[in-house]
């Protein structure tokens, strides 16, 4: 785009993480309960963990079980849940996972600051955002900013279309500038997640002790992530 910049940055696993937790660790109660009210089962878990306070559950995880992508770049970190009892409940743990990912995005956000790039406001485009509205609540709590989606879930094909219609130009029925065909073609829904003040406190002091744990197990402090791989590799390869 013409006098614009892009910056990528990403996150090694976010909706897998939580597809993983409901195909491997929910009891076949939950999904019971789910089907019994027309419900699948993130729908489920969702309504359930948005009964629950910022912290409330004790635990922390780190958002790591496809690796790190940005700002680490380390495939062999893997994930990690503290705070475990035998109280936990399922829809607790899939809110930590939730909030996990969301911290490794203001990490990212951190980063970008820190650099000189500041960022302002965040636009969510793709499914999830559309599918899970307490996800936006937390990414905009945990950030600390406003978040705004795109009118359609199919943002990269509209995208992809937008271009099209500029190479057209305007003798083909399209347009001379990609800013012409924002103007025509995108739109963001009016509905915006905004940052709840006491949500934003609780969560600070959760993403401080992310921000340890993300320091001790990803630059080196303790290298245990990788060990256990290491040893896993030897067992599988050993024939006996």
């Amino acid at each position: 785009i013409p006098g614009f910049s892009g910056y990528e940055a990403g996150q090694s696993c976010v909706g897998d993480s939580f597809a993983w937790f409901v195909e491997q660790c929910v009891p076949a109660t939950y999904t019971l309960q789910a089907e019994a009210r027309g419900l699948n089962i993130h729908q489920f878990l969702e309504e359930k963990a948005a009964l629950l306070k910022p912290g409330e559950s004790g635990l922390l995880a780190l958002d790591w079980w496809n690796g790190n992508r940005s700002i680490l770049v380390d495939i062999d970190l893997t994930g990690l849940l503290l705070g475990l009892t035998l109280a936990t409940r399922p829809e607790e743990i899939y809110r930590a996972l939730i909030e996990s990912t969301a911290y490794g995005t203001r990490i990212i956000i951190d980063d970008f600051e820190a650099n000189g790039i500041p960022v302002k406001e965040i636009v969510a485009a793709g499914g999830l955002p559309e599918r899970n509205k307490l996800l936006m609540q937390i990414y905009a709590d945990v950030t600390g900013r406003p978040i705004r989606q795109t009118g359609t879930s199919q943002g990269g094909a509209v995208g992809s279309a937008m271009h099209a219609t500029v190479a057209a130009g305007k003798e083909a029925s399209g347009y001379d500038s990609i800013f012409e065909a924002s103007r025509h073609m995108a739109r963001l829904r009016e509905e915006a997640f905004n940052p709840i003040p006491h949500n934003q406190e609780a969560y600070d002091r959760l993403y401080r002790e992310y921000v340890t744990l993300y320091d001790y197990f990803g630059r080196g402090a303790n290298d245990v992530m990788k060990r256990l791989k290491r040893i896993r590799e030897e067992i599988l390869a050993d024939p006996h």
